[in-house]
């Protein structure tokens, strides 16, 4: 008797795991994703912007982010440009959330104002670059429906739409390796034409404190435009004691000047 339920029971397991939806295994996935970057609680790191138009010419452009983990809502970031002098002390400062549109607003030395970005204008291209600022964002789970796609080997391809209407796009093929604690490779970015617009590949991975994959190098392509934006990381500091406090408009202000 005790063998026929353990069968019954293996069984069961079996046709429950064949009966999943694409949309629920999809879901599972992007769980799993969040589940295994939680509890890193802030961190702040340098970047190197590489601007690259369709001609191949290049700028540079060097940067902070500081990033502040929340449990109960999306995370809140602060991203500051200290180089070249044209675009120094400009600063973004973005609040994402699980349910609802982003809140996100832009300090521009040149004027000393704090400018709102409008939930219309979050397609927009951010400082100039092919990051839109919808990109600068944290992976909030809510943010999207899922449908799992297809598996090559440790890849898992899964596809996301956004469930703000207001999003720059239709839907986003992402692509994570599960043998890597469901880090993000790639990302492919369809505009509302349902057309392929970009790709961001991220390699270059590290892992801090034996559970963070981060990568050190986010390249997005822009297939329509030609153009390339490379963004380089470097000197993650997750020992930083950062709060609220530090992510406010005054904040924004302040570290711009």
């Amino acid at each position: 008797m005790r063998t026929s339920i353990f069968m019954s029971l293996a069984l069961f397991g079996m046709i429950t795991a064949s009966a999943q939806s694409p949309e629920e295994k999809g879901l599972e996935i992007a769980e799993a994703a969040e589940e295994a970057d939680l509890g890193f609680g802030s961190s702040i790191v340098d970047l190197k912007m590489t601007l690259k138009n369709k001609n191949g010419q290049s700028s540079e452009r060097f940067l902070t982010n500081r990033t502040l983990e929340l449990t109960e809502d999306g995370d809140k970031s602060l991203i500051v440009f200290n180089s070249p002098k044209d675009v120094k002390g400009t600063a973004t400062l973005t609040f994402t959330h699980k349910v609802g549109s982003d809140d996100q607003w832009l300090y521009l030395p040149s004027i000393k104002r704090v400018k709102r970005i409008s939930s219309n204008n979050k397609s927009g291209p951010f400082v100039g670059s092919e990051f839109a600022y919808e990109d600068l964002s944290s992976q909030e789970v809510e943010k999207y429906t899922y449908k799992f796609l297809d598996q090559k080997g440790s890849l898992l391809l899964v596809e996301q739409d956004p469930v703000d209407p207001k999003s720059g796009y239709t839907r986003r093929i992402v692509t994570y390796n599960k043998d890597k604690g469901y880090r993000i490779e790639k990302i492919e970015f369809y505009d509302r034409k349902n057309a392929l617009l970009k790709t961001l590949t991220y390699s270059d991975y590290k892992l801090y404190k034996n559970k963070f994959w981060r990568a050190d190098t986010f390249n997005m392509v822009n297939h329509q435009s030609n153009k390339e934006t490379l963004l380089k990381f470097s000197g993650y500091n997750f020992g930083v004691d950062l709060s609220d406090d530090d992510f406010s408009q005054v904040a924004l202000q302040r570290a711009g000047k």
